[in-house]
């Protein structure tokens, strides 16, 4: 695992990028525009790039089958909802481990 890459300042910045293409995401679903497969290609991208720089150990429970099924039909809202719910969980798993580290560095 990479403590640098699960630092408060690092996590905030790409959950801030989620929270933008999230946005933009939820008004591409609601206005049925076509928009919201390719912005969710970027977001799995993002999503993809902290765990490939922080380590698998970031990944939540079933993430990886989670997804799957998100990269098969990026388009869904189902997966939008989902990838959502990966983003929240590993920035809570993120805060966990930053918190272990302290603990296992001072002991």
């Amino acid at each position: 695992m990479n403590i640098d890459a699960i630092s408060k300042e690092k996590v905030d910045e790409w959950y801030t990028e989620w929270t933008m293409l999230e946005a933009q995401i939820h008004a591409a679903h609601d206005a049925r525009n076509g928009e919201a497969k390719g912005l969710m290609e970027k977001a799995i991208m993002l999503f993809e790039r902290l765990v490939i720089e922080a380590g698998e150990e970031v990944m939540p429970i079933n993430g990886i089958e989670r997804m799957t099924f998100i990269k098969a039909k990026p388009g869904q809202y189902a997966c939008y909802r989902q990838l959502d719910e990966l983003f929240k969980e590993t920035k809570k798993r993120t805060a966990r481990l930053r918190l272990q580290a302290t603990k296992n560095v001072g002991s």
